[in-house]
């Protein structure tokens, strides 16, 4: 993924002699270039596509192997032949210009000939997003493609292949020392992929999160069946007792039956879960620009078998422990007057600290221990939530008193000794709310992209514009019928360096804000502030200013730095080190899509630094293709990036995401529906009897079947809304204070929900109550 064992990389100027000798002394070098360009056929026609360009010389790569599609040798496929250096194309580019091997593409002034696909490229970084397919030339032939120019947004990579004995970190470390104004970013293999590896980590917190939300469902279900089963012991654990034998042996006997089970459980999960990797690995072959290498991790498996085993025993020793402080008579009263006490301090100690292990062993494993612990946090806080919805549904039941007999029997279902109200509430809205969450989240985020950002969203944005070409790119624009609203500004790129004289590596800098520390970031400078800008605090310098560097700072960024008005931000631009005072901090939307920096600079600081500009426009969408064609034929080595194409990548993305998310989030649903299964399973025997009960009393099969009906509908009803309201607050905390983003609340997400839920407890309920309705009464009594 890095190319070599370390990667420096520079933005819009090249290292220089010196540094390349430096580097030359340390290792094998492979120099690349990567930019953004536009492409079209060489004949003209067709539509012309953004491109992610990359040059590459006669050393690359460095590390792992280049494949063409129909083979063949990179270096020789570049090559300048027959007067036309060569291109290899990734296939979705040769799709979207309709190319074939043997075409001609120009880019920038440069007609090309396409020599290959690209099959395998081993050190392009799977990207979450990325601006458009790749074409890679070779080194020598950019020059001619009039693209590097002063200013221009280009990245200098350096890959470096050191000796086998060399320490990468320590190596990185002298680079620095040597060159300490280089502005340069040096990666090691550890930050190969910092994007890609924050994604993954984000992916895996909520993929850890999923499968422990599911294994507190999967709890809820161990009490329910440990419970189920212990009544239906009720009469032998009542007779051991009476007969003298020891409380503690009994809990002893019964709990070493769980845990025997829970052992049998966890060992075909773990078996599971260490072949689903290969699977993966076989069903993604083509879909990843990496190969999943399958392998056993006994660490990541003796955790999981810790949640599991630790889970078993921390929530089968509630029943158990009921079992052993109930007296032998009190047993035998169990199934119409239960009893509610007997269990011991000690062991109620003893499931308090089981909870603790979870959560302490859910923060130390997580990824990120600061989302852990609001995990821990909102987890214990939805269950106490739903039990109390639980709790507050069987009170409600037993104070209603309807006429109708049949709703007064559903009613008194849900409040009776036995009831599954809280089974069904706890356990299949816990895996519901996670699901209502992840649906309005994903919701809004599509609410942003889809609906509100097009309607202020401007149609192109363009990058790369020389200055000696600003006034014609704005002719050029302007004279296109249709297009308004140009904005265009100077953009130079810089690295922050040191916050208020600290250098950045010493500062603690809060989570929302780091992205501004990870390479470089766009800068600019202006006169005065662009419309409309909100200054929330301090003062912009005057039109005619002439001083030390000032800077108009984000004041999100400023707060997530620590610092205010008369602090410093030391910047380094092209390696030259500038220190500008914070003179005003601007309320920035950045879901608006107008231009604006997060670093604007006052005049007379950047201006001599080699720059280009940046500019924005809107036109309608039937001459989009008119005004992308009449940039594009006068200034080559100008990019244009359509913003609506680049938003349905985005929502692309974000739905592919979202898919995955859902997938998961239904597996929580999927255990909750069966512990409600197990739980209308273990109630059996007595729904049997109140079956064969209402016959004897004159009920018809169609009047107990509705009844039925009733109280599974009453529950699955209960727990939708339940779900829906819990869901929709954790989607609201999470979009309104993680995200920044405004929340909207969507009622058809709520609907289906809530309709999924009711769906599924009728059907497990009818599924439930079917054969014992058709059961006959009489072998029952005679058993009796």
């Amino acid at each position: 993924l890095l190319g070599g064992d370390l990667s420096v990389r520079l933005t819009q100027r090249p290292p220089t002699p010196d540094q390349t000798a430096h580097m030359a002394g340390l290792g094998r070098l492979s120099e690349a270039v990567e930019m953004r360009s536009m492409v079209r056929r060489g004949d003209g026609e067709g539509r012309r596509s953004l491109i992610e360009l990359k040059a590459v010389d006669d050393a690359y790569p460095l590390i792992g192997r280049f494949d063409l599609r129909d083979g063949g040798d990179l270096r020789e496929v570049l090559r300048k032949r027959d007067g036309l250096w060569g291109a290899v194309v990734d296939p979705n580019l040769a799709i979207r210009l309709d190319l074939e091997v043997g075409d001609e593409v120009r880019v920038g002034t440069l007609d090309l000939r396409v020599r290959g696909m690209i099959a395998s490229e081993p050190d392009r970084v799977a990207s979450v997003f990325s601006f458009g397919p790749r074409l890679m030339i070779h080194r020598d032939a950019l020059d001619a493609t009039g693209l590097v120019q002063p200013g221009s947004q280009i990245r200098y990579y350096t890959g470096i292949d050191l000796p086998p004995e060399a320490d990468p970190d320590a190596v990185a470390a002298d680079l620095d020392i040597a060159f300490p104004a280089a502005g340069w970013q040096v990666r090691g293999p550890d930050e190969a992929a910092q994007g890609v590896g924050r994604f993954l980590d984000r992916m895996t917190l909520f993929l850890s999160f999923a499968g422990l939300t599911a294994l507190l469902v999967g709890g809820i279900g161990v009490t329910n069946a440990v419970k189920a089963y212990m009544d239906g012991r009720a009469a032998t654990v009542a007779t051991l007792k009476c007969l003298g034998a020891p409380a503690g042996l009994v809990f002893r006997i019964y709990l070493i039956q769980v845990l025997a089970l829970s052992g049998v459980a966890v060992a075909i999960g773990l078996l599971v879960g260490a072949a689903v990797p290969y699977l993966a690995g076989w069903a993604l072959e083509d879909r990843l620009p990496v190969r999943i290498e399958g392998g056993v991790y006994p660490l990541q498996l003796a955790i999981a078998g810790v949640f599991g085993l630790l889970t078993a025993a921390t929530f089968a020793t509630w029943p158990l422990a009921r079992a052993r402080g109930v007296s032998g008579a009190g047993l035998f009263r169990d199934a119409v007057a239960p009893s509610n006490g007997g269990i011991r301090w000690v062991d109620r100690l003893w499931i308090g600290l089981g909870a603790l292990a979870l959560a302490g062993l859910t923060i130390a494993t997580a990824p990120d221990a600061y989302f852990a612990v609001w995990f821990v946090v909102g987890a214990a806080l939805v269950l106490l939530l739903l039990r109390g919805a639980a709790w507050t549904v069987a009170g409600l039941a037993r104070r209603l008193r309807p006429r109708a007999a049949v709703w007064r029997q559903a009613l008194t279902s849900l409040h009776r000794p036995g009831a599954a109200t809280g089974s069904v509430v706890v356990s299949l809205g816990l895996g519901l709310t996670v699901l209502v969450a992840v649906g309005l989240i994903e919701g809004n985020l599509r609410h942003q992209i889809g609906e509100r950002l097009p309607d202020r969203a401007p149609s192109f944005f363009f990058i790369d514009i020389q200055p000696a070409q600003v006034d014609a790119f704005d002719a050029t624009v302007n004279g296109v019928e249709g297009a308004s609203d140009l904005q265009r500004v100077p953009s130079v790129r810089g690295r922050i360096v040191r916050i208020d004289g600290t250098p950045v590596e010493q500062v603690e800098v809060a989570r929302e804000a780091q992205w501004a520390l990870r390479g470089d970031r766009a800068l600019t400078y202006a006169d005065r502030p662009a419309e409309p800008a909100t200054i929330k605090t301090g003062q912009w310098w005057p039109d005619d200013y002439v001083g030390p560097p000032l800077i108009s700072l984000d004041a999100n960024l400023a707060n997530g730095f620590g610092i205010g008005l008369g602090d410093t931000l030391t910047l380094n631009v092209l390696g030259r080190e500038i220190t500008a005072t914070v003179s005003n901090l601007r309320e920035i939307d950045w879901r608006s899509l107008r231009f604006d920096f997060a670093l604007i600079f006052s005049p007379g600081v950047l201006e001599g630094a080699p720059h280009s500009h940046v500019a924005a426009a809107h036109v309608d969408a039937a001459r989009e293709e008119t005004l992308e064609r009449a940039v594009a034929d006068r200034f080559p080595n100008v990019s244009a990036i359509r913003v609506r194409e680049a938003l349905d990548a985005v929502s692309a993305m974000l739905g592919n995401i979202a898919l995955a998310v859902r997938a998961v989030a239904a597996v929580t649903v999927l255990a909750g529906a069966l512990v409600l299964a197990g739980a209308i399973a273990a109630g059996r025997t007595r729904r049997l009897h109140d079956a064969v009960v209402f016959k004897v009393l004159g009920a018809t099969r169609g009047m107990t079947l509705r009844a039925f009906l009733i109280e599974y509908g009453l529950l699955g009803a209960i727990t939708g809304i339940v779900a829906v309201g819990l869901g929709s607050a954790v989607a609201w905390a999470v979009t309104t204070f993680l995200m920044r983003a405004e929340w909207v609340f969507m009622p058809g997400v709520a609907a289906i929900t809530a309709g999924l839920c009711l769906a599924v407890t009728l059907g497990l309920g009818f599924a439930g109550t079917w054969r014992v309705l058709g059961e006959k009464a009489g072998p029952h009594l005679r058993n009796e």
